[in-house]
């Protein structure tokens, strides 16, 4: 391959060479994909657009309405609900060569019983002998019925569709630097049960907005089976949950949230699917691979459900379209992929990565690539201006670079290897044994022209079994000593830390960043949904926001710090602005300095020493001031810095500055 051909990935990345082929080769296939999608269907965008043209849908021509299926394999499908008093066989689908069933319902014969919010399923005789009472793949809304605990299809024909008043709104502050917070309705307020669309906007909303975030991201929009599931077993991939609520109030949730400057992200779940057979895809048309691959490669074990066949059209198109329809249908501003690791390795990320070769070897599921690539390019016809996060471990090179670069189209990674490194330091290791050089590395270290969303923790550390950063800090003693009119080492060495690891990872860490609901007070305990094992109990399955609004609890303070950190980031754009210049590291005082947005970010992390008059060098020479430091007391320190007092630069460039122990400062220049 001569120069002139090289990719620019392998251009910009050294350490690939060798592996020129490879990219070309997954650049090659792209094209060749798009050229076959556009050749059969006019575009990309149409053939995304297959929702239109599976499911229910009625049509003015011909005045009715028209249930269409892909079931290839089956070997007769009829149509039931409430319409036909249920009856399996009197409604029966017509198969053309396609694999297609569909059957028609004139108006003038169905006007009264196919009507708004009736229930239909679709009985289907599979290729496997099985006769089973299916939901529709494509259905847009999915009730459960609370005596059986059954799930049915429903029809959804409101009589007015939702007028949207965001025509102004443009996303492009929140999607260029995204400032997450990542949410979930149902456990989102402080009642011991299921909070609603409706609730979220009225009560949350609010609080986001007053905290500084531009872009919610919403978990377990999808319709799952079982709510413990957090959202990440779908059953229904076109239906928003019902159990939150109608559509028509997660459109008014949206497009409140834009009123306000927020972008609305959606958590999908493309990675994988229920296993359930009478509520999801599994077996649909009574064989193995209809939507997902055979065998064990169909299944994944620490899942315990189903994996698609990225390879098939078919699949590609019910994905493909699945994204246009939530960006098309309920405004959406980008989507969050989840599991992108799981999806893009045949054995699912537990291999090791070592060397380049882990990228391109046969272990990489190149379908699910191509994939990628398709599902990226469908987001960004649609919505120029959407965003799309991978949630990838493995540190696939290329994830967030253009197609035609030799990249897979993402706009940000999820930099999980930053939680894990906060937690594992936690877990394992004394305050004085931290390293300055890790801490550095682990927050910087990262492709230069690929953006990262850095976090310090997300919904995962807080789940039950693991601990949220000021649970691991501060433990029971959040119980009982959370008061300010009490002192107590714990909470006051918790406070101080669970600050400065948030100031330094959302300055540090990438070029987004993301909390999870609630843990920006420093919510106590784990997120635990209810189950068997605790007796179906949603005392763990709720935030409670009655800790923060009490006055004389610390979680206040450290509210109060959040909203202070989130505001600087959005008034300096902090994560937009190039990579942090490290200025000074000292390993044994465990002092660290670095520029970034024309700011200074001092460290000091040792956890019993204070320095006075300590040199710290700068850049530039002049007269530095501090905007924000952690040790105020309204933040829940100890009010040993003078925030009056301006900072002139030796003949050295050096600044001479108190430093207290476990507290962290950020100058600017005033002359």
């Amino acid at each position: 391959m001569s120069k002139k051909n090289i990719p620019v990935l392998i251009k910009d990345e050294p350490w690939l060479e060798g592996f020129e082929k490879a990219v070309q080769a997954r650049i090659d296939r792209f094209h060749s994909a798009k050229f076959h999608i556009e050749n059969e269907f006019g575009s990309i965008l149409e053939f995304a657009n297959f929702h239109q043209y599976y499911g229910v849908h009625y049509e003015p021509i011909r005045k009715g309405w028209t249930y269409r299926e892909w079931a290839p394999a089956a070997q007769q499908l009829y149509l039931m609900g409430d319409f036909n008093n249920w009856d399996r066989y009197s409604h029966p689908l017509k198969k053309n060569r396609r694999g297609d069933w569909e059957i028609f319902l004139p108006y003038h014969d169905y006007k009264d019983s196919f009507i708004h919010e009736s229930k239909i399923k679709v009985h289907v005789v599979g290729e496997n002998g099985s006769a089973l009472d299916r939901i529709p793949a494509y259905i847009t809304r999915v009730v459960q019925d609370e005596a059986s605990h059954d799930f049915s299809g429903q029809l959804w024909f409101p009589e007015t569709p939702y007028e949207w008043k965001d025509q102004n709104f443009d996303p492009t502050a929140s999607t260029q630097m995204p400032l997450i917070y990542e949410c979930h309705v149902g456990m989102a307020l402080e009642k011991e049960g299921v909070g609603t669309y409706h609730e979220f906007t009225q009560e949350i909303l609010p609080r986001i907005k007053a905290g500084g975030y531009n872009a919610i991201q919403l978990m377990a929009v999808m319709e799952h089976p079982y709510y413990g599931s957090f959202g990440y077993h779908v059953s229904n991939f076109f239906a928003p949950s019902s159990r939150f609520g109608t559509p028509e109030e997660l459109k008014a949730l949206i497009d409140t949230a834009h009123s306000m400057g927020i972008a609305v992200i959606m958590d999908i779940v493309h990675s994988h699917a229920v296993k359930n057979v009478n509520e999801g895809l599994n077996e649909f048309d009574g064989s193995n691979h209809q939507y997902f691959h055979p065998g064990e490669r169909g299944y994944h074990e620490g899942w315990d459900s189903k994996l698609f066949d990225y390879g098939k059209w078919e699949v590609q198109q019910f994905l493909l379209s699945n994204i246009r329809y939530w960006l098309d249908e309920f405004h959406f501003d980008g989507f969050r992929f989840d599991g992108a690791t799981s999806m893009l390795y045949k054995h699912h990320g537990h291999a090791g990565f070592e060397s380049a070769e882990s990228y391109f070897n046969e272990g990489v599921d190149e379908d699910a690539v191509l994939y990628f690539q398709l599902a990226n390019t469908v987001i960004h016809e649609v919505k120029p201006k959407a965003i799309s996060i991978a949630e990838e471990v493995s540190g696939m090179p290329g994830l967030c670079r253009q197609v035609d670069d030799g990249g897979l189209g993402f706009d940000f990674r999820l930099a999980m290897g930053i939680p894990d490194f906060w937690i594992k330091t936690l877990k394992h290791k004394k305050d004085e044994e931290w390293d300055m050089f890790e801490i550095w590395h682990e927050l910087t270290n990262r492709p230069a022209k690929e953006k990262s969303i850095a976090y310090a923790e997300s919904h995962d550390q807080a789940l039950v079994g693991d601990k949220s950063i000021a649970f691991w800090l501060m433990d029971k003693e959040m119980y009982f000593s959370m008061s300010v009119l009490q002192q107590n080492l714990t909470i006051d060495r918790g406070i101080s830390l669970h600050k400065m690891i948030r100031l330094i990872t959302l300055t540090l860490g990438g070029e987004g960043y993301l909390n999870f609901i609630g843990n920006e007070f420093g919510h106590p305990e784990w997120v635990d949904f209810p189950r068997e094992g605790n007796n179906w109990s949603y005392q763990y399955a709720r935030r409670q926001w009655s800790l923060v609004d009490t006055e004389h609890l610390r979680y206040q303070q450290l509210n109060e710090w959040d909203k202070e950190i989130i505001g600087l980031a959005n008034n300096y754009k902090i994560p937009a602005s190039p990579p942090a210049i490290q200025l000074y590291l000292d390993p044994d005082k465990k002092i660290l300095a670095y520029q970034r947005a024309d700011l200074i970010f001092i460290f000091s992390f040792h956890p019993t020493e204070s320095y006075f008059g300590y040199p710290i060098p700068l850049p530039e020479g002049g007269e530095y001031k501090i905007i924000l430091e952690s040790d105020e007391k309204r933040f829940g320190g100890f009010e040993r810095l003078d925030m009056d007092i301006n900072y002139s630069t030796d003949e050295k460039s050096n600044i001479h500055v108190y430093l207290p122990n476990r507290a962290a400062m950020v100058l600017k220049k005033i002359n």
